[in-house]
Parts: structure tokens; C-alpha cells; sequence
């Protein structure tokens, strides 16, 4: 029996994409070891070894790009429009390449989260191609309208060939899918006991003077890091390496540790609004205080996501970055929902593309 062989696509802006797809992948590594895994996406091989155990291909191809930002809230629309301009102009070239590798390597199926082009890499190399998100890149380009109109038109063209859609929650319509399954939240678990976190990293406030700030793998440009002196007996958590040296901040800089493993030990998350940073929060029960992030169309879907099914909190841009953080005194405002989110995105995402392989050998 020949080794099934997948082929992982993943959307070259900042780590969310990558960190949620990695636990997809480690997914199906567990479920199915004997498949070969290619990882393509041009986030750094030890972020996706952090979700990953098994072996796998890392091959950095940037085939799409997101949004050119210069942290994780400000964007460059200009950039993006010149870029994704010279995507376009060279999609054949980028096709070919990639259905070359395909079919060298006899891979038997694309999963993409969710580099438009991946679709028609797969059609043209004859294999299927499912992708999982829970918006596409048509939905954010289509919202800054201008020039990007005709961009997002394209993009729509592409996603259309896709052949199944795993939606994940807090999602956008993604009405240019033609075929849908709705899924739990994936993401990744915690790998270490609470009890050793707490213990390496000298932790030892009760979780509800614990916060811990993220802001994703683009970090974000003057966190108002002088707020945290106004509480001198809480505990401030960061795996920002270029944060500065505070008494009440413990800065985690070692790549081993991810977000999701100290999330068990605090009461609350700082974050933008990010799909991944919101997955594993709301996997783990643990509240959100998020800023807003108006120029972009997925964070509507995000915070609402939150407000049904987390404890939370939603601060204004001016609170975070002019306010003296009192929102950290007022109490969590419960979730809208009374039933729990399902939480079976990796698994339901894996046994499908398992099911496929395998009648594939």
C-alpha cells in the first residue's frame, strides 16, 4: 500500500492561520500516522513544530498574502492591492510550479486554510482540494471596495473551485463555497499541567489577577505597557521577547510555550480580535477582554463569536491605548448563549481527510 500523501496550504498572514491548520494536521498525524504531511506556508518551521510532534515536509511557498501590516492592527491597503495585483499576473507560473510538485510527489489531496489559489492548484492537478476557515480572503478585499472590487471577484472565481468547505464558527456567509460543513472549534490543547507553568515561570497569583497578553505573530506597536504599574500585586503575562522589563510582567521567551498553554492559569486574555487566539480561548473556558478592529471585516464575526459563547470584555481602541485600563476592575460580562459551542473542529476536519486518503488507497 503506497503512503497517502496530504498537502497542507496555508495563508501567509501572521501565525493564526498556520497555529489552527498545524492542529488540524497533528491531528490527522495522530489519528493516521502513517500519512506524509507537506506543510506549505512560509510561517517558520518551530511554530508549526509547536503543534506538531510527528515529522513532517515544510515547504515555504507564498502563494497568497493576507494583509501587508505593519503590526497586527494597522494595515497597508496600497501594498496589498500591488501585491495581490502581482499574484494575479503570475497565477499560471505559481499554478504550474506547484501542480509539478503535486504530481512528482503524487500527493492525493490539498487541504487549504485558505490560500485562494490553492483551488486551482488542486483542480489543475486533478486532486481535490478542502479548505477550512471561517472567512475567505474575497471578504475582506470586497469590504475596502475601490480597486479591490475586481480582486475580490477573481478570488471569488478561485474559491469556487473549491470541493468542501469545513466552516468554522464565527464565520462569514463564504457564499462563494459551493460546498459547506459546518464545524466545531479547532485549535490547539494545553501541554503542560497548570501546576508546572505556574512553577517554571514563577506564577503565583489566583487566575483572576493573571492576565496574559496577546496579540498575535505580528505583535502590536505600542502596547501601553506603563498601565501595568497601576497593578503592582496583579501578574501580566507576554511572549512579546521585546517587551520591556516590568516587575509585574513575566515575559515567556521560549518557543515551546504558545498562548494556549498559559491560558488555564489566568482570567483573562488582552488580545485583537483573531480567530485562533479566540478558538482556543473559548475551548478552554477562559474570558477575552479584546480591542476592537474596525478596519477589518472578519472582526465583527469575531467579537460576536465571543459575546454568544466566552465571558468577555470589549474595549474601545481609546481605552486601550489612552485609558489607564480600568476595564481590568469591571466584572466579565457573561455569554449571550446558554448552550456551549462545539469544540470538534480538529477531529471532524481530520477523520474527513483521512476518509478520503484512505479510500484513496
Amino acid at each position: 500500500m503506497k503512503r497517502p500523501i496530504i498537502y497542507i496550504a496555508i495563508t501567509n498572514h501572521g501565525f493564526g492561520h498556520a497555529t489552527r491548520t498545524a492542529a488540524v494536521a497533528a491531528t490527522i498525524q495522530k489519528l493516521c500516522p502513517e500519512v506524509l504531511i507537506i506543510m506549505t506556508t512560509t510561517a517558520p518551521r518551530w511554530l508549526l513544530e509547536s503543534y506538531m510532534d510527528g515529522d513532517f515536509i515544510h515547504r515555504p511557498r507564498p502563494y497568497d498574502l493576507g494583509v501587508i501590516q505593519a503590526d497586527s492592527l494597522n494595515m497597508d491597503q496600497p501594498a496589498t492591492l500591488a501585491k495581490l495585483r502581482e499574484i494575479r499576473k503570475n497565477q499560471n507560473s505559481i499554478i504550474a510550479s506547484e501542480v509539478n510538485f503535486i504530481r512528482q510527489n503524487r500527493v492525493n489531496l490539498i487541504l487549504a486554510d485558505i490560500p485562494f489559489l490553492a483551488a486551482k492548484i488542486a483542480k489543475t492537478a486533478g486532486i481535490p482540494c478542502y479548505m477550512m476557515s471561517n472567512f475567505g480572503w474575497n471578504f475582506i478585499y470586497r469590504d475596502w471596495g475601490g480597486e479591490f472590487l475586481e480582486i475580490a471577484d477573481w478570488i471569488d472565481e478561485c474559491y469556487s473551485d473549491c470541493d468542501r468547505l469545513f466552516r468554522l464558527p464565527f464565520h462569514e456567509p463564504m457564499s462563494a463555497f459551493p460546498n459547506i460543513t459546518d464545524v466545531g472549534l479547532p485549535g490547539g490543547s494545553p501541554r503542560y499541567q497548570s501546576d508546572k507553568i505556574r512553577t517554571v515561570w514563577g506564577i503565583d497569583k489566583p487566575p483572576e489577577k493573571t492576565v496574559l497578553l496577546t496579540f498575535g505573530g505580528l505583535g502590536l506597536q505600542a502596547i501601553p505597557y506603563h498601565n501595568l504599574i497601576n497593578f503592582p500585586d496583579w501578574q501580566f503575562i507576554t511572549l512579546d521577547k521585546s517587551a520591556p522589563d516590568l516587575p509585574n510582567l513575566i515575559k515567556i521567551n521560549q518557543s515551546k510555550y504558545r498562548p494556549v498553554d498559559v491560558m488555564p492559569i489566568c482570567g483573562r486574555i488582552i488580545s485583537k480580535p483573531g480567530f485562533s487566539t479566540f478558538s482556543e480561548a473559548t475551548r478552554l473556558g477562559t474570558p477575552i477582554a479584546s480591542v476592537t478592529r474596525d478596519t477589518f471585516a472578519e472582526a465583527a464575526f469575531l467579537l460576536e463569536g465571543i459575546t454568544n459563547y466566552n465571558q468577555h470584555q470589549i474595549i474601545s481602541l481609546s481605552e486601550f491605548f489612552d485609558g489607564n485600563w480600568d476595564f481590568l476592575h469591571q466584572p466579565l460580562t457573561p455569554p449571550r448563549k446558554s448552550e456551549p459551542i462545539a469544540k470538534d473542529g480538529n477531529e471532524t476536519i481530520a477523520h474527513a481527510a483521512i476518509a478520503y486518503l484512505q479510500q484513496q488507497s
